[in-house]
């Protein structure tokens, strides 16, 4: 028997909603066929099966929400044979006597169960924890309670007691590395007997009653997977928050203890830990004289007063965006730089490629070009090409390049990534961006497409405006902000001349990139787009 549970779905995705099983219990599954169509936050994805066989049990259902690691069906393997063990009674006419005979094929008295050993829930909202210790070793007898791991969750290190007993066949941890509750940690093999001896006639005789003929199933072959699902909570006196709010807390110098949850059972939401944070620094500005940084909630007024009302849920792209970018915008000490570059001979340049990609039916675009320049500029300027890691007090470098391209979809804000882009050449990027484009539309890209950013370009010159403040897309530092070009008189050699202007936005993150580091950069990346020819070569 082999379980198939739902593997990573990327960095910081921890769960997905269920669209829609496409599997039943009985079916026959292949390798690579469709089990579930989930949603996550940015994409609708198809999971396909990395087992085949046929489908016995499936412990899920549409609508619902399921973690990574969370077992979703149980194959049974075309090689496991099943054996039937036949009780037969007779009876002698005159009722004295009774004799079993017990018919087993080719079966041995005792056989190896398997048991799963999965890390047990650790407390509300917990859902991993690092791995300090394994206190146990393949070979080893274990016995129920005895300490298996010894972990490290938010608040507190612990060690985890085991609920089986037997041998240890099968480590799925290391020392060092992460743990997510539900995880198989290990397996333990356990002899368990199957039948008892055959019992005389004169013992049959007289302890056993009268019964009928009844079929008692028993599988042989491989062992037997078994899942332990009764398996305690461990309790940590941990406030119930996810680590992503824990992580806000700390970022911003809120006890996360001192914080009262708004969601079910109290659990701490990010807009708790902001709220408080909020009434921390009023409290301190009204106390010391001091002007607070916190702007107070307001309660909605009751709109129905005014007229007629629509109420419709947020979609999950559109929630999850909410978040993140509130995320971003608490975090992030945000810094604006504009400026304009002269693309006139940019778009020359660009006319006359295009005609090399028309037959293929790809437009050329200045966001083509802004991919290689920037994937040039991140290089001469690393700081862009890096991430804050608040909680180690380090600098992240990245030695690749990846740029996201923001796309307006039906369904809201969606970032594809076009990786190696330093990489590729200007038609590759193009065709790679524009796949990705129509994918995000078609809400049929993959998860791999929106992970791995270094920086991101939003580009708005299709719709209109002149200068806007784009959200640096957290954990990035920097974002490039392009609206519509537009023909300015623009005063050369005594004269004003007619130039195509194009207006830029960089957003960066003041933690890293000072003021004169991000207009340089800025001014490189013009500097590029107004010398296009030399930037080619």
């Amino acid at each position: 028997m082999k379980e198939f549970i739902l593997p990573e779905l990327g960095e910081n995705i921890e769960s997905a909603s269920i669209l829609k099983v496409l599997v039943s219990a009985g079916d026959r599954l292949e390798v690579d066929q469709a089990v579930l169509e989930i949603e996550t936050d940015k994409a609708t994805i198809e999971v396909p099966s990395t087992i085949s066989g046929k489908i016995k049990d499936v412990f899920v259902k549409d609508g619902g929400k399921v973690k990574v690691g969370q077992v979703i069906l149980r194959i049974e393997e075309a090689n496991e044979q099943k054996q039937i063990v036949t009780r037969t009674q007779q009876v002698s006419p005159t009722g004295s006597t009774k004799k079993e005979k017990i018919e087993v094929s080719e079966q041995s008295k005792t056989s190896s169960a398997i048991a799963e050993f999965i890390l047990p829930e650790l407390g509300e909202n917990i859902e991993a924890a690092n791995v300090v210790k394994v206190l146990v070793s393949v070979g080893d007898i274990i016995q129920v309670e005895q300490s298996i791991l010894e972990i490290e969750t938010d608040k507190a290190t612990i060690e985890v007691p085991s609920t089986l007993n037997g041998k240890v066949v099968e480590l799925f941890v290391k020392e060092g590395t992460k743990a997510k509750v539900g995880q198989v940690v290990l397996r333990v093999e356990n002899s368990v007997p199957q039948i008892a001896e055959a019992k005389t006639e004169k013992e049959t005789a007289q302890t056993e009653p009268e019964k009928k003929e009844e079929p008692i199933e028993i599988v042989r072959g491989s062992a037997t997977a078994v899942i332990i699902d009764n398996q305690p909570s461990i309790t940590t006196h941990a406030a119930p928050a996810a680590p992503s709010v824990r992580r806000l807390a700390r970022e911003i110098g809120v006890d996360i203890n001192q914080v009262p949850g708004s969601g079910p059972n109290g659990r701490i939401r990010m807009s708790d830990v902001k709220e408080f944070s909020k009434k921390l620094h009023e409290n301190r500005g009204s106390s010391s004289g001091q002007v607070g940084i916190g702007i107070k909630a307001e309660t909605l007024p009751d709109f129905s007063k005014f007229g007629e009302l629509e109420r419709k849920a947020m979609s999950n792209i559109r929630s999850k965006t909410a978040d993140h970018l509130s995320y971003a915008w608490a975090t992030i000490p945000h810094v604006t730089q504009f400026d304009k570059a002269d693309i006139t001979d940019l778009e020359k340049v660009r006319k006359g490629l295009s005609s090399l990609l028309e037959h293929d039916g790809i437009k050329l675009t200045v966001t083509s070009f802004l991919l290689k320049i920037v994937s040039s500029a991140v290089k001469e300027f690393p700081q862009f090409n890096a991430s804050v890691d608040m909680e180690r007090k380090e600098i992240v470098y990245k030695k690749y390049v990846n740029v996201g391209v923001a796309v307006d979809s039906e369904n809201g804000l969606i970032v594809p990534v076009v990786k190696n882009v330093d990489q590729k050449n200007i038609f590759q990027l193009t065709k790679e961006m524009n796949e990705l484009a129509e994918k995000a539309r078609k809400r049929k890209i993959g998860l791999d497409d929106l992970q791995g950013g270094c920086f991101t370009i939003s580009n708005l010159g299709g719709i209109g405006g002149t200068y806007f403040t784009p959200i640096v897309n957290s954990p990035e530092v920097a974002i490039l902000g392009v609206s519509r070009g537009a023909f300015e008189p623009v005063y050369k050699e005594e004269h004003f001349v007619p130039r195509l202007m194009l207006p830029l936005s960089l957003s960066y993150d003041h933690r890293l990139i000072d003021g004169a580091d991000a207009i340089r950069f800025l001014r490189w990346i013009i500097g590029a787009l107004e010398n296009p020819y030399k930037f080619l070569i």
